[in-house]
């Protein structure tokens, strides 16, 4: 990875690399746009393979967050937190901590939140050292997993708004929908889409997981390689990124791609891909805006219900990508990246 290159080809404006020994807290806060607002993104807390891997996610991540909040027409810019998890390591009060001083140092040019392998405990944690931080105890985003509700809600709407370009009509009923990932967003989209009447096949590492969707939502289990190979009128990905590539396209069986997972494109050119393929893409940053539309919500100390207000656009956001996609003979991943490159100015 080169990673000066990588830092200027996208634009990013800061790459923090954060240690405390006290604590042993290994951490990178990526910040890569501020042009509309403090930059925002949550704070994840995973193992990875090299900790190449961790600056390479939260480069990703972050540059995601600024397209994620500029398409939905958010008032931030784009930003990351990655702590880097040691094997059998839990997370402990003084990293976290840590972690809350060199944010407040910041002066508020990064806000953070809950994201992958951290709870409403982490924050708290933080928010003991810094204001500049959501998803705290009593908050909105954190009430009942409101974040986590509003993201899965998006993502419906967004399926449906696919399968109304895709076919005609955004009925529910009767559709096949191939979820991959049963995480709580992943679990609150199969309840939405077992009510309106789809036929669900789910998949996830956690068996106890899947045996729970089968069970309460009549689903049917699946082996996790083979998901991308079932017959389905939409895949829905909403476990981890990268998911789309060389290997996976060709096994593609559905007509669109509409899922929660963040960066699910392992490279800008699979977007084409999907697209040459006939497979509707709608892109993760679109679909899945509805954690930080409540964050932004949280924030400027508005309710819940204008938080879902402002969800339910994301099937409009929708509708103008695939319209612009249409009139120009483009890709839908291309479509949004142009709008959302028009909103940065």
């Amino acid at each position: 990875m080169d990673l000066w290159k990588s830092i200027v080809t996208d634009g990013f404006e800061q790459l923090l690399f954060i240690q405390d020994r006290p604590s042993g807290l290994k951490a990178v806060i990526a910040i890569h746009d501020t042009t509309l607002g403090p930059a925002m993104g949550g704070c994840r807390f995973w193992h990875y393979g090299s900790e190449e891997e961790a600056v390479s996610d939260a480069l990703r991540l972050a540059k995601g967050m600024t397209y994620k909040c500029a398409i939905s027409g958010l008032p931030y810019g784009g930003g990351k937190a990655v702590v880097i998890r040691q094997p059998g390591q839990s997370g402990n009060e003084a990293a976290f901590r840590a972690l809350g001083r060199i944010i407040n140092r910041l002066g508020g040019l990064y806000i953070t939140g809950m994201d992958l392998g951290t709870t409403v405990r982490e924050m708290d944690w933080i928010k003991a050292e810094t204001d500049y931080v959501t998803d705290t105890a009593g908050s909105l985003g954190a009430a009942g997993d409101f974040t986590a509700r509003m993201t899965a809600y998006g993502v419906c709407l967004g399926i449906q708004a696919s399968l109304e370009e895709a076919f005609g009509s955004d009925e529910l009923r009767g559709r096949t929908i191939a979820v991959q990932g049963l995480g709580k967003v992943g679990y609150f989209v199969c309840r939405y889409l077992h009510r309106k009447g789809a036929c669900l096949l789910v998949t996830d590492l956690h068996t106890g997981l899947v045996e729970k969707a089968v069970k309460q939502f009549n689903a049917i289990a699946v082996e996790t390689d083979d998901i991308y190979r079932q017959d389905c009128d939409a895949f829905c990905p909403c476990a981890l990124g990268g998911i789309i590539n060389e290997r996976t396209i060709p096994q593609l069986r559905c007509r669109i791609v509409a899922g929660a997972a963040n960066n699910q494109l392992a490279e800008q050119h699979h977007g084409d891909m999907l697209h040459r393929n006939g497979i509707l893409y709608a892109p993760d940053y679109v679909i899945n805006a509805g954690g930080i539309i409540v964050t932004a919500a949280e924030i400027a100390h508005r309710s819940g219900e204008y938080a879902r207000r402002r969800v339910m656009n994301i099937r409009n956001t929708l509708n103008s990508i695939y319209r612009c996609a249409d009139s120009l003979g483009i890709s839908s991943s291309e479509a949004a990246n142009r709008l959302t490159r028009q909103r940065l100015g």
